[in-house]
């Protein structure tokens, strides 16, 4: 061996040796923080499906697709990470031997081909990759200092560090492979030809001027360079446990195996129980509680290990914070952020909460003895501890005094006054955009509403306008505050009878469907109509249904967000309880929310029922010709009203309830709706389906005022009526509250005059008249059929 080989080899192998020493370390760092974190026992049920789920979303990036060139460009960078390790190996051997190539594998033609082409691949996608970070660069976006690229407020040198670690340990892996050919041309080995180098050959030409002593000293220098640039990198993660951007590589499997549905079901829908311990808590167990116990998130070490595992997992891609209503709005809260800053502040305190009791005084003490030695000198470990003691009591949710044209400044994992400031938690719409965009399968909403709940429930410290909405829940059983007698207004004038469970008829099971009217749909003034349009359609198809009337009481569904916990718990105990002794089995909704809470949520309490949302069951009903829509715009002209609530016109754009959509899945059956309707044509808005933009009504935001940046509820009305539109069509009457709201704002600014909010049902309505008034439609009880599915 030559004396560069030797010093290369020894310098080679002791860097690898503190690289893969100190990753060793901060992996069992990590292994100890999770375990921080509360139990969690429903991570590990169905583990082949979770396998199935996990290969599936990595080998074909599901998750990822949403944006195609960055999923295609960044499956070729991770395919060549787990694929171009083999040439690590290799260069090893090169230090000590130019010639060196791997047992077995080294000359076989398939192998060097996947060399080859993952290299030339792995190259360009990461410039693909940086070319599109640079694009979307704060520096040239949208909104005070960029914040409409979703990249702001991302580590910049850490995602540049990680792309120039690619882009270089591909470039060398590159030139290798051609000084390789050029070694076999010059030494006549009979591999220097396109079987074995397809694509790298030719590089190797124009290096074959140089002597093989010349060629054999570049593979050493590059070989050791690749191995520097690949161990320097580790070293680099291991001192930075906070680096997402590189973490996520190791820890997205994880993540993904560990999601909440084993079948790779996004984690929306129901939200998780209050659990203290790992436990469920309830009216039942409260008593048994010790004193201190934390109902909710107080504290980062009260998430659940999962929690902690999520906010490590994040590769600051900001695909959430591109697509969260508030951040859109110019309100304090990114979901990017506040994942990154509960991480970094998860790490910050771990030392701290893995110490023991001398521990913690001795590296005080240490502290204390340390500001008069003015050498600096003293133990590092106790050092650390007394910089992580001060987070022991820092509020995770507080006044921050932060400036809203500088939205970063409400998140400080190290204080002082608390990590994340009160604006941001109650700025969320649990629209669930977060946890739907993120490629690694956060669970936003979920750390969201936890944190709500300790707030709620043992700060006593939420939204002032809450305390109306809380009080008019438990007394009135609504959040208008209104008389339960007052439930049955909406029916009234109806060409028939409504049937009332436990007046009319004795059980459920005497009528097809029990008709959950809701909240709204019985006290709001506009959601009536929606109400009554559903009831019209319904008996016009013969099929028979119930209501509960004052037997009804609000789901609980804004409490639940909001954070009181315990209030929902009462409301749909009692809701649970009725259903159960009238026997329930078959409901239709006309709410987004209530529809999410009966049929995800009310499993937790015992209630499970075959629940579909009203946009489902008619559009069934039109395709089995139980319904027959046949007039057109032309022939069903004006507005809707009280008395006569059908509305329709040549043109329409459909707005996606969040809780109906991005929740539950539900996107075709009321695009199939409103397409049955002769004359009628869609237009999409920009944002629909997955991507839908936020009425700005979820997560209790209905019963609060929107005082930050501007209103949510303005920027999608602006949108529907960008369409050209003359109906925006809903289907949930909390969008219908604010869209309606918005549009009126809209129409005093003289935009969109002619525009009218109506429900999917109201426009079939108007559209089956005609076939009522010139010959009746087929009114037969349809036959029990499984649920139409989204």
């Amino acid at each position: 061996m030559s004396p560069l080989q030797i010093v290369a080899l020894v310098v080679c192998l002791a860097v690898t040796a503190v690289a893969i020493a100190l990753l060793v370390r901060t992996v069992r760092r990590f292994l100890a923080t999770f375990r921080l974190g509360q139990p969690d026992t429903t991570r590990r049920d169905n583990p082949g499906e979770r396998t199935r789920t996990l290969v599936r979303e990595f080998l074909g990036h599901t998750r990822m697709s949403r944006l195609p060139v960055v999923a295609v460009a960044h499956w070729i960078t991770m395919i060549s990470f787990g694929v171009l390790f083999f040439t690590l190996l290799n260069a090893f051997g090169q230090l000590v031997d130019p010639e060196f190539v791997l047992p077995v594998i080294g000359h076989f033609f398939l192998y060097e081909w996947v060399t080859d082409v993952f290299a030339f691949g792995g190259f360009f996608a990461i410039l693909v990759l940086m070319a599109i970070r640079q694009k979307n660069h704060p520096r040239s976006a949208a909104g005070v200092d960029g914040r409409r690229s979703r990249f702001f407020g991302s580590t910049w040198w850490q995602a540049y560090y990680v792309e120039l670690t690619i882009l270089g340990v591909t470039i060398c892996i590159g030139f290798l492979r051609a000084f390789e050919w050029t070694l076999a041309r010059l030494n006549g080995t009979g591999y220097d030809n396109a079987l074995h180098f397809p694509l790298t050959g030719w590089i190797g030409n124009f290096f074959t001027g140089l002597s093989v002593g010349t060629i054999e000293t570049l593979i050493v220098v590059v070989a050791a360079v690749k191995i520097l640039i690949s161990f320097a990198w580790m070293i680099t993660i291991a001192l930075q446990p906070t680096m997402g951007v590189a973490w996520h590589r190791f820890l997205a499997f994880f993540n993904i195996w560990f999601k909440r549905h084993a079948d790779g079901r996004t984690s929306l829908g129901e939200l998780q129980p209050l659990k203290v311990g790992g436990e469920v808590v309830d009216f039942e167990n409260i008593e048994e509680l010790d004193e201190n116990a934390a109902l909710g998130v107080g504290k980062v070490e009260d998430f659940t290990w999962k929690g902690l595992l999520d906010f490590t997992t994040c590769t600051e891609c900001g695909r959430c914070q591109s697509q969260c209503p508030a951040w859109n709005t110019d309100k304090p809260l990114s979901p990017k952020m506040l994942v990154m800053t509960l991480r970094d502040h998860a790490h910050a305190k771990a030392p701290w909460l893995l110490a023991t009791g001398e521990e913690r005084e001795a590296a005080l003490a240490g502290a204390g003895s340390a500001e008069g030695n003015p050498d600096g000198k003293g133990d590092g470990k106790g050092n650390g501890l007394a910089a992580a003691a001060p987070l022991a009591e820092l509020p995770l949710i507080g006044e921050t005094g932060y400036d809203l044209d500088h939205p970063l400044t409400a998140y400080n994992p190290h204080g002082p006054d608390a990590v994340i400031d009160q604006d941001v938690l109650w700025s969320c719409t649990t629209c669930g955009a977060c946890v739907e965009q993120c490629p690694v399968d956060i669970e936003h909403v979920d750390a969201i509403v936890d944190m709500r709940r300790y707030q709620n429930l043992i700060e006593s410290a939420f939204p002032n306008e809450l305390g109306g909405l809380f009080k008019n829940m438990e007394n009135k059983g609504n959040p208008w505050g209104m008389a339960a007698r007052a439930r049955l207004d909406w029916a009234k004038d109806l060409p028939f009878p409504v049937k009332i469970l436990g007046q009319d008829v004795e059980s459920a099971d005497d009528v097809d469907y029990l008709f959950w009217v809701g909240c709204a749909g019985a006290y709001e003034d506009r959601a009536k109509k929606t109400t009554r349009a559903v009831a019209e359609l319904l008996d016009q198809a013969g099929v028979t249904f119930a209501i509960l009337g004052d037997g009804e009481t609000c789901t609980g569904d804004s409490a639940r967000r909001a954070g009181n916990e315990f209030l929902f718990q009462m409301l749909a105990q009692q809701n649970v309880e009725v259903l159960n002794e009238v026997g329930a089995t078959k409901i239709v909704v006309t709410c987004a929310h209530c529809f999410n809470t009966i049929k995800n949520e009310y499993p937790q309490l015992g209630g499970k029922y075959e629940v579909v949302h009203h946009t489902q069951l008619l559009n069934r009903l039109v395709r089995d010709k139980k319904l027959v829509p046949v007039a057109r715009p032309a022939e069903r002209p004006g507005m809707s009203s009280n008395k006569d609530v059908a509305s329709t016109a040549e043109t329409v754009t459909y707005h996606d309830p969040c809780y109906l959509g991005r929740h539950n899945g539900v996107y075709s059956p009321p695009r199939e709706l409103i397409g049955a309707l002769p004359g009628v044509e869609i237009k999409e808005m920009e944002r629909s389906k997955e991507k839908s933009f936020c009425c700005g009504a979820g997560g209790a935001r209905m019963w609060m005022e929107e005082k930050l940046g501007t209103r949510i509820n303005m920027n999608r009305t602006e949108e529907a009526l960008a369409t050209g539109a003359e109906r925006i069509a809903i289907g949930c009457p909390f969008c219908r509250v604010m869209i309606s709201d918005g549009l009126t704002a809209k129409q005093s600014e003289g935009q969109g005059e002619e525009v009218e909010v109506v429900d999917v049902a109201q426009m079939l309505l108007a559209a089956v008249r005609r076939g009522q008034e010139g010959g009746e439609v087929a009114a037969e009880v349809p036959e029990p059929e499984p649920a139409p599915t989204a």
